[in-house]
């Protein structure tokens, strides 16, 4: 009997009986994971946690850029920072009715969430206005049957308060990875901006939605820290996992991209971390996982993101239907 064998379903079994995995725990389950036998037996416990907890039940959601490029910001991955691209247009305004035509055409594909995302570091006044005015014509056009997230940086108690009276019920504001390898990553703000700024959605009345990138260059250590931080600090709602889709003229733009394998570690890992939450795969699926997508359900994801990126194109939406139905998977659409 392999370690794999014993170690592995012990922790698992811990998770179902409503225990939390240590951290020790969680980094000897990842090491087993890294060859075949280990990571096999990873999919087929992290399974039953998702079937435990979401039956054959998965979500839809989808976002819509409210302001794009030229972020003051120097995130190493991202493509619309103006430290990685000088002489950038100004930033671009999206006006609430193209939000709003891309809102309903998300509910026709049944996604019940969609997300307003901004660049910057923080939502200026015409910035912050038309996310409101954009929020309120979704909300109408919609017949509110769809959740209405916002993702607009670092918030003040006073805009976190005027999202929720706008109709925003869910903040997005992603860690991104651990708090060390954070720093390697990012210089013009801090990690403990992003923690305090989910604190203030969440006392403003907010649920929230917080996950990280994978493929930077992280450690399997830095991403059980960061699922920890998440888990026992931030609790969030939804975990949004993206996967780096390296693109030219960023610092990251030479990098290798991930293996499937690796993929679907993670979202065990994550699924096993925080067994009740909404683990949503996001950006980088199609890249990386390639024919291997539906298998992320089997690695416990309970969520995926439709239609296109901020910056990358995504994959059809009828595609993903069909692969949803394919699988005996129910949308749950309200």
């Amino acid at each position: 009997m392999s370690r794999a064998d014993t170690i592995i379903p012990r922790v698992v079994a811990g998770v179902l009986d409503g225990q939390k995995a240590s951290r020790d725990d969680l980094l000897e389950c990842a090491r087993l994971a890294g060859d075949s036998a280990g990571h096999y037996e990873l999919l087929y416990y992290a399974n039953q946690i998702r079937v435990k907890h979401f039956a054959d039940t998965v979500r839809l959601c989808s976002i819509g850029a409210g302001k794009v490029g030229a972020c003051s910001e120097d995130c190493k991955w991202c493509a619309q920072s103006a430290a990685f691209a000088p002489g950038q247009k100004p930033a671009e305004l999206i006006g609430p009715e193209e939000l709003t035509d891309a809102a309903c055409s998300a509910r026709r594909n049944h996604a019940s969430s969609f997300g307003i995302v901004n660049s910057g570091l923080k939502p200026g006044d015409p910035d912050f206005q038309a996310v409101l005015e954009a929020t309120r014509q979704i909300e109408q056009a919609t017949a509110s049957e769809m959740r209405l997230c916002a993702s607009l940086g670092l918030l003040t108690p006073q805009q976190a308060a005027e999202l929720v009276d706008a109709g925003v019920t869910r903040y997005n504001h992603n860690l991104e990875t651990s708090e060390r390898m954070y720093a390697q990553m990012v210089s013009t703000h801090a990690y403990k901006d992003r923690v305090d700024t989910l604190k203030t959605a969440r006392t403003a009345g907010m649920s929230l939605c917080a996950g990280g990138i994978f493929g930077i260059g992280e450690t399997w250590a830095d991403r059980i820290d960061m699922g920890l931080t998440l888990r026992d600090e931030i609790e969030p709602d939804v975990v949004p996992l993206n996967f780096l889709s390296p693109i030219p003229g960023t610092p990251l733009g030479d990098a290798k991209p991930m293996g499937p394998r690796e993929i679907l570690n993670i979202i065990a890992m994550y699924r096993i971390m925080m067994p009740t939450a909404d683990i949503k795969i996001a950006g980088g699926r199609e890249i990386n996982l390639r024919d291997m997508q539906s298998w992320i359900f089997y690695a416990g994801a309970t969520s995926v993101l439709i239609g296109n990126y901020l910056t990358t194109i995504g994959r059809s939406p009828e595609d993903d239907l069909k692969m949803i139905s394919d699988l005996g998977l129910k949308i749950l659409d309200r």
